[in-house]
């Protein structure tokens, strides 16, 4: 099996910084990719940014030149550096992973975090 846990939301005042981090533990050949999304209740889940295994980053606009999104293989855990945070950022942040299992065959799966609240004050 394999878990993601997320950490490191909280409250934060505009213009302030946080680092969210999301831990992939499991019987886990590789992690491939990494995101990070984000929502407002009663509005859809967003792309926020993405990293794959080779460093290959993207950003959402809305937070481009503001957030860095990193991946550390050897930890298999990978961090969401948020700088400039707006009140506009407030939502809940998940994590996504797309990891290659191993047991008597290879087989790649998505999996999601149970996120983490960022508010973000005015």
């Amino acid at each position: 099996q394999v878990q993601l846990v997320e950490s490191g939301g909280g409250l934060v005042q505009a213009v302030g910084s946080l680092r969210l981090s999301c831990v992939v533990s499991g019987n886990i050949f590789s992690t491939n990719l990494m995101a990070w999304y984000r929502q407002v209740p009663g509005m859809s889940r967003d792309l926020v940014a993405s990293i794959t295994s080779y460093g290959v980053t993207s950003y959402a606009d809305s937070v481009k030149g503001r957030f860095t999104i990193s991946l550390d293989n050897a930890k298999n855990t990978g961090y969401l550096q948020m700088n400039g945070l707006k009140p506009e950022d407030t939502a809940i942040y998940y994590c996504k992973a797309d990891v290659t299992t191993f047991s008597d065959h290879y087989y790649t799966q998505g999996y999601w975090g149970q996120g983490t609240q960022v508010t973000v004050s005015s």
